[in-house]
């Protein structure tokens, strides 16, 4: 018998899957879920369980975090990137990480075939299919839901013929969980003027009282969680169960597709935003205007191919050397004070901090030069463009 490895979760079009990858198309599933940080020890145990259930013959949990954090946010912090000023790419950057992890499976257990749950509206379809044939070209790539056009109600009636019970008022939201956020996708997120009520959110907004925490930082990376020196991980694993709970980090992301049509998406991520607007801040302060500028963007285009699924592109390895470089004085603590629905970065200190009184205050006095200089620069400096000006007649 053929053996396919399925990506899963566990949720509605996974489910589906196992059932039909199975029954009818009688192939040996292999379920393999890819852990980028977004599932408790609890959670993996009941997905597997889950898994078996619906009659796969295997089922592996591959634990990627690390390398998520190495591979893909690293560089997102390093770019303080934003998709469209908003969206962290909680579920771009993992799809590629898990995309590529799956990948490396079906080549450990020498599978015929590759399926994932995708639909056909959507970015995942491209990002797990270029994947695939870019790493496993030999693997032939099985999608039910996009093959078949099922609805979620046609999905739930096909697992309910089956003898598996699937709530549907559950499947009303579409949650995926990452270490970089979450995404909530439901009907009200198919419009363009409905906003998601408070019960779709994963996190309810339990914490009320004013808190300030501090973020160390060393050269780029998230080190520290107020003097716990945890690393990178555990920073931002401990700061969205801290931040959270705040209600911090809730937006709906409008954005184009791959495929070339808009679409919305809710997203709760109050670590990532933190951090990058964190960083950023520090940057500000230990980065010159042209370093700045040029990560601007770079950055820019790095998030755009990020999200786009194009991570294996070698172009990208070019950025993230940049990218790293440019890091190597951003080291120092940044203050930040939470509130119910929003944060304030409340300022910085460093060893590398340029606004340093030694050369002079902004606004009031300097110590480098004197006026007489300023005047003479002024003039060398808008010499050309007043030559064009008085050539030009204007």
């Amino acid at each position: 018998m053929d053996k396919v490895v399925l990506a899963f979760s566990g949720g509605l079009d996974t489910s589906f899957c196992c059932i039909y990858l199975s029954k009818d198309r009688g192939l040996e599933v292999h379920s393999v879920i890819v852990n980028t940080g977004g599932f408790s020890a609890d959670e993996l145990v009941q997905i597997e369980k889950r898994a078996y259930a619906l009659g796969v013959k295997s089922h592996a949990v591959v634990d990627e975090t690390q390398n998520y954090y190495d591979h893909s946010l690293k560089y997102l912090i390093f770019g303080n990137v934003l998709k469209n000023a908003t969206y962290p790419l909680s579920v771009s950057a993992e799809r590629v990480s898990q995309a590529t992890a799956i990948a490396n499976y079906a080549k450990k257990i020498g599978a015929e075939y590759v399926a994932h749950g995708s639909t056909g509206a959507g970015n995942d379809q491209v990002r797990f299919d270029m994947i695939f044939n870019i790493l496993i070209p030999e693997v032939e790539i099985i999608t039910p839901i996009r093959d078949l056009k099922l609805s979620r109600e046609e999905e739930i009636e096909y697992l309910h013929k089956h003898g598996v019970e699937f709530n549907a008022e559950k499947a009303k939201y579409s949650i995926n969980k990452g270490i970089w956020g979450t995404s909530v996708g439901g009907k009200e997120t198919l419009t363009s003027h409905d906003t998601l009520p408070e019960e779709a959110w994963p996190t309810p907004v339990t914490s009320t009282e004013p808190r300030r925490v501090t973020i160390e930082f060393e050269k780029g990376e998230p080190v520290a969680l107020d003097g716990n020196r945890i690393g990178p991980v555990k920073v931002i694993q401990e700061l969205q169960a801290i931040a959270q709970p705040y209600g911090i980090g809730r937006d709906i992301h409008v954005g184009d597709t791959i495929i070339g049509i808009k679409g919305r998406v809710g997203f709760e991520a109050a670590a990532p935003l933190i951090l990058i607007k964190a960083h950023h801040t520090l940057e500000k302060h230990t980065l010159t205007k042209w370093q700045l500028s040029w990560k601007d963007q770079l950055a820019a285009f790095y998030g755009n191919w990020m999200h786009e699924g194009q991570m294996h592109d070698p172009v990208m390895r070019d950025i993230e050397a940049f990218l790293q470089n440019t890091q190597q004085t951003v080291s120092g603590k940044v203050f930040v004070e939470l509130n119910p629905y929003r944060f304030t970065i409340i300022g910085i200190e460093s060893s590398h901090d340029l606004m340093s009184n030694k050369f002079g205050s902004y606004g009031e006095m300097n110590n480098t030069w004197s006026g007489e200089d300023v005047k003479g620069f002024s003039k060398i400096f808008g010499n050309q463009v007043s030559i064009w000006h008085k050539v030009n007649g204007r």
